[in-house]
């Protein structure tokens, strides 16, 4: 049974901007295995899509307290599939509110990057 739906989307050319005019952003909103993937920094594309992930995320848990943006990596498997490695607090709040099973879809073209999360009882 579905619990939770959150969607975000994010507008390339604002994210870019922010995090010009921010340099400490990036590292704030992301852990240093999704900022760099073997040895090469990820594309804004990429990152904006992992932020609208867990921005989708928190919309489909229903807000987060007690969630910081290191408690939610976006990774990907051998078949670049996305998914979160999430830290064990968030865990226990997905528990305490029976979600099992946690789903997510990315993309981004046409300037925009957008991210689905689903979860599941």
């Amino acid at each position: 049974m579905i619990v939770g739906i959150g969607v975000d989307i994010v507008d390339l050319a604002r994210f870019e901007r922010a995090l010009s005019r921010t340099p400490r952003l990036g590292p704030r909103l992301f852990t240093e295995a999704e900022r760099v993937a073997d040895g090469k920094p990820l594309s804004l594309r990429s990152l904006a899509g992992r932020f609208a992930a867990k921005e989708a995320l928190i919309k489909a848990l229903g807000g987060s307290a007690g969630i910081g943006w290191h408690d939610m990596p976006v990774i990907r498997d051998d078949d670049r599939n996305p998914s979160f490695a999430l830290a064990p607090r968030v865990r226990e709040m997905l528990a305490e509110r029976g979600i099992r099973s946690v789903h997510l879809s990315m993309a981004h073209d046409a300037g925009v990057a957008i991210a689905y999360v689903v979860t599941e009882s």
